[in-house]
């Protein structure tokens, strides 16, 4: 079964999130995870909008320390019946037990099997599986949070975000969220990360590029807020989703890419969506490149460069070409 990955540690952390870079949008985290929602509510009959709506609230959109750090993205504390890792955080009282998972898709899998079994939550299963205000008001009453606000809370999420179209039968696979655009398949070979210029903010100092964790045998870095790791020789989009616990269709759609095209050693890869601008305001083309190569650099959405530049999304660019990034 395939499985998903998101942390973060330490003081790399705190430097990244000083300047404003490594926080996940909710759009991008329903891009992410919605897929995952929608096959839960398959198995457990769970809505999938209030799946998500929960996962955004509880997580701040995966960017809380719990789900960062413990990969808990619904706020569950240990309970009696726990026996895996824990993770100890103030709440509604100092130092309390959260559980801690090894994937995001673990935390997924947990939640719907915590509400499943839960005697308080049974009634909820009455429920029409489109019903989210009656979902909503029924975590409530049942004791999820403690947050008076929290059922409406959940229904304006889900309102604001249009996720009640994942209840839908026949709803698409890959849901769309307000702003997400759709991405074309690219089979131009992006630039090695020495053949571009290192991305510079507006102000001219370097971009943070380091290398933020480990995972497997991959280095997770991180470009204009997006996480990226190096191909190395002979990886494919499939084996490196596989290696990082990611669901097969998520680096292709995510790199605006065809998912079957040949990957260079040390080209870049994202591991989420990417942005609709940079924090520099322009690139001056130095050679002869593709509009991709150049999102694909700067980790921002080729639609947006070809708007933005009033090009097509297959524009290959002349030496000395100005483009704008923001």
């Amino acid at each position: 079964m395939n499985k998903r990955m998101i942390a973060l540690v330490g003081f790399l952390w705190i430097t990244v999130s000083a300047i404003g870079q490594g926080k996940t949008t909710t759009a991008q985290y329903i891009e992410t995870y919605a897929s995952i929602a929608v096959r839960e509510m398959d198995a457990y009959q769970i809505p999938a909008s209030i799946k998500m709506a929960q996962g955004i609230l509880e997580s701040s959109s995966g960017n809380s320390p719990l789900a960062r750090d413990a990969k808990n993205h619904f706020g569950i504390k240990c309970k009696k019946d726990w026996n895996g890792e824990t993770y100890i955080q103030d709440d509604d009282e100092k130092n309390e037990c959260f559980r801690k998972y090894e994937t995001v898709l673990a935390s997924y899998e947990d939640h719907s099997q915590f509400l499943k079994k839960g005697q308080r939550y049974a009634s909820l299963f009455t429920l029409e599986r489109n019903d989210y205000k009656g979902w909503a008001h029924g975590l409530k009453a049942a004791g999820y949070a403690t947050n008076p606000q929290y059922a409406p809370l959940l229904i304006k999420t889900i309102e604001e975000n249009r996720l009640y179209d994942l209840d839908k039968p026949g709803r698409a696979p890959e849901f769309k969220s307000p702003e997400k655009e759709t991405p074309q398949p690219r089979q131009t070979l992006t630039q090695s990360p020495e053949k571009l210029p290192k991305p510079r903010s507006s102000g001219g100092t370097d971009l943070p590029d380091f290398e933020l964790r480990r995972h497997g045998n991959y280095g997770i870095r991180e470009r204009n807020g997006v996480e990226y790791v190096l191909a190395q020789r002979g990886d494919s989009y499939e084996q490196i989703a596989k290696e990082l616990d990611m669901m097969g269709w998520q680096l292709p759609q995510y790199n605006e890419a065809d998912k079957n095209r040949k990957l260079g050693e040390g080209e870049i890869v994202y591991l989420q969506p990417k942005r609709r601008k940079a924090q520099d305001e322009s690139y001056t083309a130095k050679k002869t490149e593709s509009l991709w190569d150049v999102s694909q650099f700067f980790a921002i959405k080729v639609s947006r460069l070809a708007k933005l530049n009033e090009l097509g999304e297959d524009a290959r660019l002349k030496p000395g070409q100005t483009i704008k990034l923001r």
